[in-house]
């Protein structure tokens, strides 16, 4: 008997301890965010040039799944409802593909609205020239492609972008539709000091 009841005793101090260092892991975690929360944030801005390109040998953006829902925009074949396309784009510092490159933006956009040209837009911005080289963010957001004007989320980083949020004013500077866009991205950055 007094073996058994070595065991049950081995078993509430196993909980105990665990529970105790649940409860410290957790309130550690609270603290952490509760300082980040009230720690200063540097601002960041960049303007960045997004090649998208969709024909020829150099396309940086491939279909990946042809949507079979309701037809979004003309063109033949038409873009559907459900079309996913990856990119892996070039980022330059102004509108010419020959300007500077500064890094490229990686992800993935989906026709996700019935009823007009609507993204889900999400990437990667990964930058490899200029002062943040080798940091990266992440874009996620609604992108009605023919609206003049659209905002996007930034969403967190890596590097000297490291916990950051934002916003990136999107404009469409230029488009051939179903081949081509340039896209000009008005960047918005706030880091945490201690990231």
């Amino acid at each position: 008997m007094p073996l058994a009841s070595s065991l049950e005793q081995s078993r509430v101090y196993y909980y105990l301890i665990s529970s105790a260092a649940l409860v410290m892991a957790l309130m550690l975690s609270a603290s952490w965010q509760w300082l980040l929360a009230g720690a200063p944030r540097q601002p960041a801005r960049m303007r960045l040039f997004m090649h998208d390109v969709l024909t020829g040998p150099g396309a940086t953006a491939v279909a990946v799944v042809n949507g079979t829902g309701p037809k979004v925009l003309g063109g033949e074949p038409p873009l559907r409802f459900g079309t996913v396309v990856v990119i892996d784009d070039v980022l330059t510092e102004e509108a010419s593909p020959e300007s500077t490159p500064l890094g490229r933006a990686q992800g993935f956009y989906v026709f996700a609205s019935m009823h007009g040209p609507a993204l889900l837009f999400c990437m990667n911005v990964v930058l490899t020239a200029g002062p943040y080289s080798g940091s990266t963010f992440t874009v996620v957001g609604h992108d009605n492609i023919t609206a003049p004007l659209r905002e996007l989320s930034v969403v967190g980083g890596t590097g000297r972008f490291r916990m950051a949020t934002g916003y990136v004013l999107w404009r469409t500077a230029s488009w051939e539709v179903r081949d081509n866009a340039v896209l000009d991205l008005d960047v918005f950055l706030y880091v945490h000091a201690h990231a």
